[in-house]
């Protein structure tokens, strides 16, 4: 059977990890003939498309394939997708991210493949942006779902924000948790020299954030109740992991408030090391407004982290009150410092937190799994 994934680019994120992860999996299994399309890749997010190194012919770049809408280049990618498909004669195309789902779902429907599966990795609308672009891009899912066989969610929030929008019949949708190779998440241990390196004292208190430098992903907050936990607790410091264009402007703001010698910058870090930073922190707080299921939160607790989240999309799915973390209802202030105030006292409340957490992920979270039920999906959808 052979199946092509599609992907608007391979930046370093949870939606692009899920499908290497996916496609290299799959590949990997009997009668699985697995090739993947992606746009171009550029930006400060980084690439990860060296994750095709030594498997260039799996990889195909379509070059008008990219984020922005643009009417000349949307057409072109259609038209090049279709030719793709219409030449490959895939019997799933399996869609990933915004617009390479309304693009590679339509053109799908176009050569008349078989069957057409769409990820929701996350929400291509909601309260994150304005009315017209709601309407628009609302507009787009419901009739590219006319040409959509099934749906799989990361987490079940996606499922009801769908539907709710009157996208898609309930049996069209399957929820399969996005997995990651477990072992070196479990293996991760405090490294005194990694700590060292970027200046952290054996017994500062580190609560680490994963996550893009921009918009919606919660770094302002965290700023803005800086003062009040560094006051609480001077041996503070905040290990903030990813790069993007909104660092200068992080950085300025807490040079203002007088506290860049508690916040650390990592820029960019390869998805390999990850595993050693997380390693190194005593919890990871997640502020963002716009996750399908965020990534960090299931990569945290595989490290034994406890973890504060806000109540957005599917974090309460990984982040289970009082279980493995705590959730803050978001944009709560008040709250947010309460519960972080909470893991800097109290150790053994961050290792019952963080061992539930490991439990659960061990349990729902590796990548074999999640490979094991797309294959499950495909098989049922083509029998």
């Amino acid at each position: 059977m052979r199946v092509t994934h599609v992907i608007t680019r391979l930046i370093v994120g949870g939606a692009q990890e899920n499908t290497i992860a996916t496609v290299l999996g799959l590949r990997q299994r009997h009668d699985l003939e697995v090739d993947l399309i992606s746009g171009p890749t550029f930006g400060p997010e980084g690439s990860l498309e060296n994750a095709f190194a030594t498997q260039r012919q799996m990889l195909t770049v379509v070059p008008s394939l990219v984020r922005p809408v643009h009417p000349v280049n949307d057409i072109f990618a259609l038209n090049r997708l279709t030719t793709i498909f219409r030449e490959t004669k895939p019997q799933i195309v399996h869609t990933h991210s915004g617009k390479a789902g309304i693009l590679g779902r339509l053109a799908a429907r176009r050569a008349k493949v078989p069957v057409v599966i769409h990820t929701i990795h996350g929400p291509s609308f909601g309260p994150f942006q304005g009315a017209l672009a709601n309407t628009i891009f609302t507009a787009a899912e419901r009739y590219a779902a006319k040409a959509t066989t099934h749906f799989v969610s990361v987490a079940d929030a996606m499922t009801r924000q769908y539907l709710a929008s009157g996208i898609g019949r309930p049996e069209q949708y399957t929820r399969i948790f996005s997995g990651f190779p477990l072992a070196p998440f479990l293996a991760a241990q405090n490294d005194p020299a990694l700590r060292a390196r970027w200046n952290i004292a054996p017994d500062d208190f580190v609560v680490g954030k994963i996550a893009r430098l921009f918009t919606l992903k919660g770094h302002d907050d965290l700023i803005t109740i800086a003062p009040k936990l560094v006051a609480e607790y001077p041996r503070l410091k905040f290990l903030l992991v990813g790069d993007g264009a909104w660092r200068g402007r992080l950085e300025a703001r807490i040079a203002s408030l007088g506290l860049s010698k508690h916040f650390i910058f990592t820029g960019l870090v390869p998805p390999g090391e990850i595993p050693q930073y997380l390693g190194i922190m005593n919890a990871l707080v997640h502020l963002s407004r716009r996750e399908g299921l965020p990534r960090a939160l299931s990569q945290a607790l595989a490290a034994g982290k406890p973890v504060v989240a806000f109540d957005c999309d599917g974090a309460a799915e990984i982040c289970l009150d009082d279980r493995t973390g705590f959730l803050v209802t978001p944009g709560d202030l008040e709250k947010l410092p309460e519960r972080l105030l909470q893991l800097v006292a109290s150790p053994a409340l961050c290792q019952r937190l963080g061992e539930e957490g490991r439990r659960f992920v061990q349990q729902n979270f590796s990548s074999e799994k999640m490979v094991d039920d797309i294959q499950h999906l495909y098989l049922n959808l083509t029998t």
